[in-house]
């Protein structure tokens, strides 16, 4: 699994888990299981697959029997491919000893890591907030939610890279409102509006402080405790440009291939990773010693706003 839900969407996931577990209980005695073409097999041919499923371990980690994992989670790709090996195996002769070997050999015996740095892609920055100095080696653009806890846990981690790197290291964000958060779109416009006043950051620090309540009543609040002008932005929060603003963040982030929040690329670089000190620091410092490639750096089109 991608770390943290590919970050909030795994929350989500374990209700969608549940619900499958209540209409599961039948994988042990089912005679015929999602994705698994039992079709080309004799009797006794199929009896020996379902044995093994019913018997083998997933390689996903889900700590689930194959046949239990295909009725469950028919989208895992482990438990097919492992299923698929031993069918074709048995298919062609092959012994019950035999068909678990050649499964146990395939690619799907393993679970492979994700690359912590996947390949650089573009983002547009032009007029994003941004935190840090305009020259900084590293870029580092994130792709946040405003009511996810995940994004709100991050943030102080982000801070002390920045605290930690303060010359070295500048920050972009980018809105990504999931869907699965009711009060995320409207709280992404609000930050989009308040950024029109030279306060984003103010109301970010605030919006994720109280992000258990983004109701349009509270955000007014906050906007006018960090001392915005509210005439103006209520106009702005509802206006067309800051939707537009919005949705082509969404699309950024969409086309950059991220899956949930937060998410954040290191020179254009998606990480995959845990967003923490321990785990960072190694990286950028790498990216320090050796320098962003020339190709890496044009990856990412910014226009550096005033920190405010």
């Amino acid at each position: 699994m991608a770390f943290w839900l590919r970050r909030c969407l795994v929350a989500a996931g374990f209700c969608i888990l549940s619900t499958c577990l209540l209409f599961a209980q039948d994988w042990k005695t089912a005679e015929t299981l999602p994705g698994v073409d039992l079709t080309k097999l004799s009797p006794p041919q199929k009896a020996t697959v379902l044995k093994i499923l019913r018997e083998g371990e997933c390689s996903c980690g889900c700590n689930m029997k194959l046949a239990e994992c295909r009725v469950v989670d028919p989208s895992c790709s482990y438990s097919n491919g492992l299923a698929a090996a031993i069918a074709d195996a048995i298919q062609h002769g092959k012994s019950e000893t035999e068909a678990i070997a050649a499964a146990n050999a395939s690619k799907w015996a393993h679970v492979h890591a994700p690359k912590l740095l996947d390949d650089p892609v573009a983002i547009p920055t032009a007029g994003a907030p941004v935190l840090g100095p305009q020259a900084a080696r590293i870029t580092i653009v994130e792709f946040s939610d405003f009511q996810c806890p995940y994004c709100a846990a991050a943030v102080p981690q982000i801070n002390a890279i920045l605290k930690a790197y303060p010359s070295q290291v500048k920050l972009i964000f980018k809105q990504f409102p999931l869907e699965i958060h009711s009060q995320a779109d409207l709280a992404a416009a609000a930050a989009v509006a308040a950024q029109k006043q030279g306060k984003f950051w103010a109301l970010h620090d605030a919006m994720f402080a109280n992000r258990n309540d983004l109701s349009r009543t509270n955000l007014l609040l906050l906007a006018k405790q960090a001392g915005l002008d509210m005439k103006r932005f209520e106009t702005d929060i509802d206006s067309t440009e800051v939707r537009e603003t919005v949705v082509r963040d969404v699309q950024d982030g969409n086309r950059a291939g991220v899956e949930g929040t937060p998410t954040i690329f290191i020179n254009g670089q998606r990480y995959n990773g845990p967003i923490n000190m321990d785990t960072l620091k190694p990286i950028l410092d790498a990216e320090l010693k050796h320098g962003a490639p020339a190709n890496q750096t044009a990856q990412i089109h910014s226009t550096i706003t005033a920190k405010h």
